[in-house]
């Protein structure tokens, strides 16, 4: 079941494999400038959906700067069709996401965005994909998957709690320090993976940067 926002609306999406279940929230027309933000759910095998509290916290974060947000269920989630790729198929489910959400909103370049596996398949496809102008990585499960092979885009930001029982915080400080498109780091203290009670310190770490990095790009 869909748990939409303000100012969301439902979206079916061509995906590779079958219709993709969506939610797009767009700010008006005279903002239309501003990047395009589509934001990956965390792990499907571990009930993760478009519905995550993470995921609708970045939604919110990056909507209250005036900026359309997209997101979207991976193939067998939800209503979307298909099965479970581990990880393969959901990077084309997330590039067939972005060509639709440029029609929609036909600025040329996106911000990409994704929580725990969604940060995986976020990075991936920045890794070859120009039109990304900043990636946002939370709780990136860097000991999982390979991250270390891939060309991020910078500027690329990580947001990483240091309680995390799923992601190990020291293989995350390493893989940050290796890289150097990784331009800023924020790291909550007793945070846990899912950032239980600490929604508002996630977004409040965002928000001014987030603010500062627009207002460059638009000057």
């Amino acid at each position: 079941m869909q748990s939409l926002l303000q100012g969301e609306t439902s979206l079916q999406i061509a995906g590779p494999v079958g219709v993709l279940e969506a939610l797009i929230s767009l700010p008006a027309a005279e903002r239309v400038s501003q990047p395009l933000v589509v934001v990956c759910h965390p792990h499907p095998l571990g009930g993760g959906t478009m519905n995550n509290k993470v995921v609708a916290t970045l939604v919110r974060h990056y909507r209250d700067l005036g900026l359309p947000v997209l997101r979207f269920n991976f193939r067998g989630v939800g209503h979307s069709q298909g099965v479970h790729d581990h990880g393969r198929g959901e990077l084309d489910d997330l590039r067939a996401v972005i060509e639709t959400g440029l029609q929609q909103w036909p600025v040329g370049h996106m911000i990409l965005a994704g929580f725990s596996f969604g940060s995986f398949v976020a990075a991936s496809v920045a890794a070859s994909d120009q039109r990304c102008q900043h990636l946002l990585l939370v709780a990136p499960p860097v000991q999982n998957y390979p991250f270390e092979h891939l060309a991020l885009p910078a500027p690329t930001w990580v947001v990483q709690g240091d309680a995390d029982e799923l992601v190990s915080v020291d293989d995350v400080r390493r893989w940050v320090k290796a890289t150097p498109s990784v331009t800023r780091y924020e790291e909550l203290s007793g945070c846990g993976h899912f950032f239980h009670g600490r929604l508002q310190d996630l977004s409040a770490r965002l928000h001014a940067p987030m603010q500062a990095w627009l207002t460059a790009l638009q000057s």
